[in-house]
């Protein structure tokens, strides 16, 4: 049996959500409904799809039941949509598992807690082969790993998330192993979750030939709904707890997973006694030496009308269901025609024109384009309009960074009467990196940016089903 394990403050509290006017407004999930009814009369572990994404008419998961999901191979949030309401009033658990014990021999076998859907894994806690200090834990709040140095540096710092993870400690204060970093945002766009712990340090030949993994991060859960969610069950994301020692003291103990994400979206949010815990995994440690805890996770409700009474881990964010922007807004300007610079305001006017090109000026002219915040090798439309026709259209691909990044086109321009020049380029979301968007309660897949010599950037969200919506960045 495991002994030492110093569990992480769980301050479970009452909380009345806001309630305010729905003023007949709706949220749209934007699901399909090609996944049909979700109604599991017994406990199961669902298989996520590629996307992560499923496509309900409606949820209803009663009380005595459990569903948890299997991970895919992108390791994808687990993102529940709905077209209906969803009622939950048994449990959903996409917590990350706890790290594996210590043991007197060699263990070749990894043995960092393996993360929720969309959380991320332990490290392993050294075998003394192919060195001596734990592994750090996995994410971008990973704990550091412990070292092979007698005393409390064995044991491994805590994952961070919604704040840094706890590092270890000794009795009177003093830290070793470090605890991971912050990150992510309050608005959980984009959705990501828990970071894993670090790994024991061990050295080959000791008593504690390999060390006690990292507690994995727990998972990221999104449920949106058209209608209601009523929630009298549980929301689980939990950090899994460290790995410890298969005997009472102190060791080469592990360090806690950080808390995952969850996010309820819907029209209407009620229910009275349900809980939604982010809690991070504990860390362990008996006499002297205490490995770090993992930090809380992240919740966000977001809903027009909210009524429900819950238990929470953690301080939830509230706001209303709305379109999102994207954290550094994409820009495609055209900056020259024909070696002539575009002036700064320009005002693409038939009637006075941005750029007058010389008498004579013959057909094709080169168009410079630069990118901001557009991932090099996007393929660019460039088109021309005439005042009476002779419309023609040209491609170019942009090169450079994501930050920086031009492109050059030949075009061909109506001869004896003014044009109007614009380009526009789309782009996978997904390529910008980070978890869904959603904007208008649809999942994005496809970011179109359109710029004209005489305008500002234009910016349109295009939805997995096609709706194109435009938005404006600050």
């Amino acid at each position: 049996m495991a002994h030492g394990l110093k569990a992480a403050g769980i301050a479970m509290a009452g909380l009345v959500l806001w309630t305010g006017p729905a003023l007949a407004q709706t949220f749209n999930s934007g699901s399909t409904g090609a996944d049909g009814a979700f109604n599991p009369t017994a406990n199961v572990t669902v298989p996520l799809p590629a996307s992560g994404v499923f496509n309900f008419t409606t949820i209803n998961i009663p009380a005595g039941v459990t569903v948890r999901f299997s991970r895919n191979v992108a390791n994808t949030p687990a993102t529940l949509l709905a077209s209906g309401d969803v009622t939950i009033a048994g449990t959903i658990d996409v917590s990350g598992a706890n790290g594996g014990i210590a043991s007197f021999g060699t263990n070749l076998v990894p043995n960092g807690g393996r993360g929720g859907p969309g959380g991320i894994d332990g490290g392993s806690g050294s075998n003394g082969l192919t060195g001596t200090a734990g592994g750090a834990g996995l994410g971008p709040g990973g704990g550091a790993g412990g070292t092979d140095v007698n005393g409390c540096s064995v044991m491994g710092g805590g994952g961070g998330f919604a704040r840094q993870g706890g590092s270890t400690t000794d009795n009177v204060g003093n830290l070793y192993a470090a605890g991971g970093p912050a990150y992510g945002t309050p608005s959980l766009l984009p959705l990501i979750g828990g970071s894993g712990g670090g790994g024991g340090g061990a050295t080959f030949g000791t008593t504690f030939a390999t060390g006690a993994g990292g507690g994995a991060g727990g998972g990221a859960l999104a449920i949106m709904s058209s209608g209601t969610i009523s929630l009298t069950g549980s929301l689980l994301a939990r950090g899994g707890d460290a790995g410890l020692l298969p005997l009472f003291g102190d060791g080469p103990i592990g360090g806690g997973g950080s808390g995952g994400a969850l996010r309820l979206v819907a029209t209407a949010i009620t229910g009275i006694g349900g809980s939604m815990n982010v809690s991070g995994g504990g860390g362990g440690g008996v006499f002297t030496c205490f490995s770090g805890d993992g930090s809380p996770g992240r919740i966000r409700i977001e809903a027009f009308s909210t009524t429900a009474v819950v238990q929470y881990s953690d301080v939830p964010t509230f706001d209303q269901p709305g379109a999102v922007t994207l954290p550094s807004a994409p820009a495609l300007s055209i900056v020259s025609v024909g070696g002539f610079p575009a002036p700064a305001l320009p005002t693409a006017s038939f009637a006075t024109p941005d750029i007058v090109l010389p008498a004579g000026t013959t057909s094709p002219v080169t168009a410079n384009l630069v990118a901001e915040n557009i991932p090099p090798g996007s393929a660019v439309t460039i088109t021309v309009k005439g005042l009476t026709g002779g419309d023609s259209s040209s491609s170019a691909v942009l090169s450079g960074t994501l930050g920086s990044s031009s492109a050059s086109a030949s075009v061909t321009i109506p001869p004896n009467e003014p044009f109007v020049l614009s380009a526009s380029t789309s782009f996978p979301l997904a390529s910008l990196g980070g978890g869904p968007v959603y904007v208008k309660g649809e999942e994005v897949g496809l970011v179109r940016v359109t710029a004209t010599v005489g305008g500002p950037t234009q910016i349109a969200y295009i939805t997995r089903s096609g709706r194109e919506v435009q938005v404006s960045h600050p």
